[in-house]
């Protein structure tokens, strides 16, 4: 079966950075584009940052100038750099990811189950 599985989370104090990783695994198929959201205690899920299949990027505002995305060598991987963090940005990030599959001529989609994210000022 086809996991998808974030990486990268943990403690830095605000102005510093993180890079998270987003994994697929238990395919050969390379990731075709990658959404990532973000969900901080008793709030609503929220839309963080987007790869598209074509390569475009998009963010949110309140990310915008501050975090990137990019794939990494093994196409199975995909990064979300998070630069100049603050505390606000504190929440459990999760990626969304699209991929080739057997059962579907358009392609599946995945769930990863999280990574936490905390910021200190």
């Amino acid at each position: 079966q086809v996991h998808v599985v974030e990486s990268g989370g943990g403690l830095v104090q605000a102005g510093g950075s993180l890079r998270l990783s987003c994994a697929a695994s238990g395919t050969t198929f390379s990731i075709s584009y990658v959404d990532w959201y973000r969900q901080a205690p008793g709030k609503q899920r929220e839309w963080v940052a987007s790869l598209s299949r074509g390569g475009i990027t998009n963010f949110a505002d309140s990310v915008k100038g501050r975090f990137t995305i990019s794939r990494a060598n093994a196409k199975n991987t995909t990064y979300l750099q998070m630069n100049s963090l603050k505390p606000e940005d504190t929440a459990v990030y999760y990626c969304h990811t699209g991929l080739p599959c057997e059962r579907s001529v358009i392609g599946c989609d995945y769930w990863g189950q999280g990574t936490q994210v905390t910021v200190s000022s």
